[in-house]
């Protein structure tokens, strides 16, 4: 018989700096805090929900709600995916379960998802949408960083400005771009011009989720993930030659569960995989680690944004992203 109880909690994180994206800017992030308690042990999971379809805090609580009763019953992860539509509700509570499920069973989650002991890995580290001489010294602060991601906003001069100045300022580095869907069609041809140009290795989600027919057959030399147009795995089939990447975030598809079917489906379809996140704690990066340890691209970099995270923490060093089991999903987890 369960003795589960599930608790849920709201929290505002707050960013360092306003964070300027095509279309927002962003000085705070809500998220939803779940804990499944059964008897002695625990699982959490966190999440930020997808702030462009309108999946905010209220709209998360609400869909956690409504499957309490299944969730303190004993629903498991494979019962959740029915119980709940991808998002960040099922995330947080997919999350939650699956650390609740390794503490039981006295393993880490890795090893109860089939996957080897994770390792580092490098992770880019994001900059905004901000004036040329901004991302610029941005990018001179990430010292240490061998990947970074320069946010776009559609503004094609502007945005040609800005990465042109991150380049010059770091030579070296991996350089990927995010358009956030900014961007017409009738402006991509010059814009990848100017991404060869500037060896930038990565296109995000150049045009609006529902103009992915714009891109069929687009034969850009400078590889284009699709973010907003991949939310959950339904998704994963009709990005076949429009797009060569498939970004992945758990609040987008529900969790660590359909994440992983995620990455075997675009695998299966030819597409490389990568993991981002929505800003979130280390307690949302963690999860995504181990999906990441799959990826052919890793954008972990959340807590960076936080003026303050949890306890124990991911770790940033030398351009690499290490999670340790104590963060999350270490097996063996006590009630606290």
């Amino acid at each position: 018989m369960t003795t589960r109880t599930l608790t849920v909690r709201t929290e505002q994180l707050r960013l360092t700096v306003p964070f300027r994206i095509s279309g927002y800017v962003f000085e705070h992030s809500d998220v939803v805090v779940v804990t499944i308690r059964d008897g002695p042990r625990s699982g959490r999971g966190e999440a930020s929900g997808v702030y462009y379809v309108s999946d905010d805090a209220p709209h998360m609580l609400a869909g956690i709600e409504s499957c309490r009763t299944a969730i303190e019953g004993g629903a498991s992860r494979h019962d959740l995916q029915a119980l709940l539509p991808p998002g960040g509700a099922r995330n947080a509570l997919d999350c939650a379960l699956w650390e609740l499920e390794a503490a039981q069973r006295g393993v880490p989650v890795w090893a109860l998802a089939g996957l080897e002991a994770p390792k580092p890995l490098v992770t880019t580290f994001t900059l905004g949408a901000d004036d040329p001489e901004t991302v610029a010294a941005g990018a001179r602060r990430y010292a240490d960083a061998r990947a970074i991601k320069l946010k776009l906003t559609g503004e094609i001069e502007a945005d040609l400005g800005r990465i042109e100045a991150v380049r010059t300022a770091r030579t070296d580095v991996w350089l990927g771009v995010d358009a956030n869907q900014g961007f017409a069609r009738r402006d991509l041809d010059r814009l990848v011009e100017a991404l060869v140009e500037h060896r930038v290795a990565l296109l995000e989600q150049p045009l609006a989720r529902g103009r992915e027919a714009d891109l069929e057959g687009y034969a850009s030399p400078v590889p284009i993930a699709a973010d907003e147009s991949a939310l959950s795995l339904a998704d994963v089939p009709g990005l076949v030659g429009r797009f060569d990447v498939v970004n992945i975030k758990l609040d987008k598809c529900g969790g660590l569960t359909e994440g992983l079917a995620m990455a075997a489906e675009a695998r299966r379809l030819g597409l490389q995989v990568m993991v981002g996140n929505m800003v979130g704690t280390s307690l949302a990066m963690a999860p995504a680690y181990l999906l990441g340890q799959l990826c052919d691209y890793v954008d972990l970099d959340g807590p960076t944004f936080l003026t303050e995270d949890r306890q124990p923490a991911v770790v940033y060093r030398d351009g690499f992203i290490t999670c340790g089991e104590g963060v999350w999903g270490g097996g063996g987890r006590l009630v606290a």
